[in-house]
Order: C-alpha cells, then sequence, then structure tokens
C-alpha cells in the first residue's frame, strides 16, 4: 500500500501496489518530491508522485541491507549497506552505483546516514563505543570518531538548518549534537 497526505488539506490518498523485495525502510523525499526508500535488502524502490506506482532499482550485491539513505545537492543518493559495512552511492538519472568498504569493516553495521554540504556522516552501530564516521566524496577519505556516550545505536541522524548534525541514541536515550564546521566542513 502507498498512501499520500496532504496537510493543508487533509486529503488522504491511498493505492494498493505489490512489494515483492520486503517492507520499505528508510523513506525520504528527494528535492524533486520524489519518495525513496530502501527494501531492507539489495534495492533502492522510487515512489511516482503522480501515479504513485513503485520502481524499483537493484544493487549489484544479494547480501546487501540498506538501512537509510540521504541525497546530495545533484541529486544523487548516499545509502549505507549495514549487512556488508559499506557506503554506497547511486546516480538515479545514469544508474551508476560506487560502494566503499567502511572504515571498520564488513562487521561495522553502518545505520544512519546524513548529508550535509555534500559530506556524508553515519554511524558505525556494531562498533564499541559507537563511531561517527564522515566520508568526503572529493577525496575518497573518511575520519572516524569514538562517540563519547558510548554505546546508544544511532537509528536517525539529520542535519539541522544550521548546517550541524543532531542524532538520538536510542539505547542510552540521549540526543548528540556534532558543531560541522571550519573548512573541509
Amino acid at each position: 500500500m502507498v498512501g499520500r497526505l496532504v496537510p493543508a488539506t487533509g486529503e488522504i490518498t491511498l493505492k494498493e501496489v505489490p512489494t515483492p523485495r520486503g517492507r520499505p525502510y528508510g523513506i525520504k523525499i528527494a528535492a524533486d518530491g520524489t519518495p525513496w526508500f530502501a527494501y531492507n535488502g539489495n534495492r533502492l524502490g522510487s515512489i511516482d508522485p503522480k501515479t504513485m506506482d513503485i520502481r524499483e532499482h537493484p544493487l549489484p550485491t544479494p547480501e546487501t541491507t540498506i538501512r537509510r539513505l540521504d541525497f546530495a545537492s545533484d541529486g544523487t543518493i548516499w545509502y549505507v549497506d549495514s549487512s556488508r559495512g559499506y557506503l554506497g552511492h547511486f546516480d538515479p538519472k545514469t544508474g551508476e552505483r560506487r560502494e566503499w568498504p567502511s572504515p571498520s569493516g564488513p562487521q561495522s553495521h553502518p545505520y544512519a546516514i546524513a548529508v550535509i554540504d555534500d559530506k556524508v556522516w553515519y554511524n558505525e552501530s556494531a562498533m564499541r563505543p559507537d563511531a561517527l564516521v564522515r566520508f568526503d566524496p572529493e577525496t575518497e577519505t573518511f575520519q572516524s570518531w569514538a562517540i563519547p556516550s558510548g554505546v546508544g545505536i544511532i537509528r536517525h541522524m539529520r542535519a539541522t538548518p544550521d548546517g550541524n548534525l543532531v542524532f538520538h541514541q536510542s539505547s542510552t536515550n540521549r540526543v548528540g549534537l556534532v558543531i560541522v564546521g571550519g573548512e573541509g566542513r
């Protein structure tokens, strides 16, 4: 089932559609209004905002499990592969896909992700303490930091209106704020 709610009018539109690959997960809306999601497997999905039809975008490795995704300023998609410990990039216009191994390896379990000023931030939820990772697509380099509050299982992270990063650690019930500043932001 796909649904759309128009908050201003309260209008709800529902459409029954097959979802043969499993349940949608990590839903985000692109700048053009297209909803994108992970199938909690090796596919991305997009929903046509007018027809509400679903389109599948398969990824090359069957073992892939995508948890979350976010968008770069050019409309391309960054995602984390929690089962294999990878960061991935998908271009909806060309279909091109690229992946990089996460710094802590295949068992790092990347989960939440946010793109700020076209730099990719995500967490490695299987590390102890949890790790915060920053990836610079221009140089293809990673930086990692231990999260001071330790084990917290970050499920979501978001950019704040002023360009910083906020996240919630569900098992410690803490909110974290990362001040992203200076050159190389």
